[in-house]
């Protein structure tokens, strides 16, 4: 599968979903290849399907418990999968030292995945590899359309 050979090497792959099952269903292909250790950033307007996405991910990861957007918590932890994943929503971070408080370092060099909402928000303190993906929208190509880049590449 082409996703799966972006998470082995630096690359780039775009994909089109037409309805929130479709961005569910990406997700949850991504969420079967994930490794311990890797990080995805997650960015998008609001509204944009990454909650669908994340919730997709989730499942492939084997998560069955019910996953929101953490964005009033920062970070949401789901430990009964393959692999816990470690779910930042980073929208409403002040500083990035507050980052710092929830001892990311923590989860983000530990032993699950992490997957971080907004994550251009704190793109001074993400590690040099990860999966970058961004969703976007085109109403020109119908309500539901989304557009989702995947990038695995290194920062600096």
């Amino acid at each position: 599968m082409e996703i799966l050979a972006v998470l082995k090497k630096e690359g780039r792959i775009l994909a089109e979903t037409m309805s929130p099952e479709e961005t569910f269903t990406l997700g949850e292909a991504l969420g079967r290849e994930a490794s311990a250790g890797q990080i995805f950033t997650l960015t998008g307007d609001l509204g944009v399907g990454k909650t669908v996405f994340t919730q997709g991910f989730a499942k492939g990861l084997g998560i069955v418990e019910t996953v929101n957007s953490p964005t009033f918590t920062i970070l949401q932890i789901y430990e009964e999968g393959r692999l816990p994943l470690y779910h930042f929503d980073v929208y409403r971070i002040g500083d990035v030292e507050e980052m710092d408080e929830i001892g990311y370092e923590d989860y983000f060099y530990g032993d699950g995945v992490c997957l971080i909402e907004w994550a251009d928000l704190i793109e001074e303190i993400l590690p040099e590899q990860l999966v970058r993906i961004s969703v976007e929208k085109d109403p020109e190509k119908g309500f539901d359309y989304r557009r989702v880049e995947i990038d695995r590449r290194s920062l600096r």
